[in-house]
């Protein structure tokens, strides 16, 4: 799990790379016709980031890493009715506007703090034999 927190920071980091080196001001940013709301981005960035780590867990070549994680992009943007183009605006809108990308990205990180604390196993209680007071 620990990887699997790396990449995120990892992600993010590069996220807000992005958002630094962009080259309007917010000011003159416009927002695009199909903007997503961060509502949608959040659950779907989240799962985008569970699906780059499934792969990068896959010990495919890079190449074909690639190739994967592209497909399985794209499949998950038809299901939401996602155009690839309208996720990639909207996200380059938000990484223009730091503040709104680190809003989202706080919350993606809740919500894969939530699916991993959902999946961890718990600690196993103490047995205690028949007839034994607890």
């Amino acid at each position: 799990m620990k990887s699997f927190r790396r990449c995120c920071l990892g992600l993010l980091m590069a996220a807000l790379l992005v958002g630094v080196s962009a080259c309007q001001t917010p000011e003159e940013a416009p927002v695009p016709a199909d903007l997503l709301p961060k509502e949608k981005m959040i659950p779907l960035l989240a799962d985008l980031h569970v699906l780059e780590a499934q792969v990068e867990n896959s010990r495919l070549s890079p190449d074909s890493a690639r190739a994967l994680f592209l497909v399985q992009q794209k499949a998950e943007l038809w299901k939401r009715e996602i155009t690839d183009s309208a996720f990639h605006r909207s996200f380059r809108y938000y990484s223009i506007h730091g503040k709104d990308l680190d809003e989202i990205y706080g919350a993606v990180i809740d919500t894969l703090n939530k699916r991993e604390a959902k999946f961890a196993p718990k600690p196993a209680e103490k047995a205690v034999p028949p007839g034994w007071a607890k």
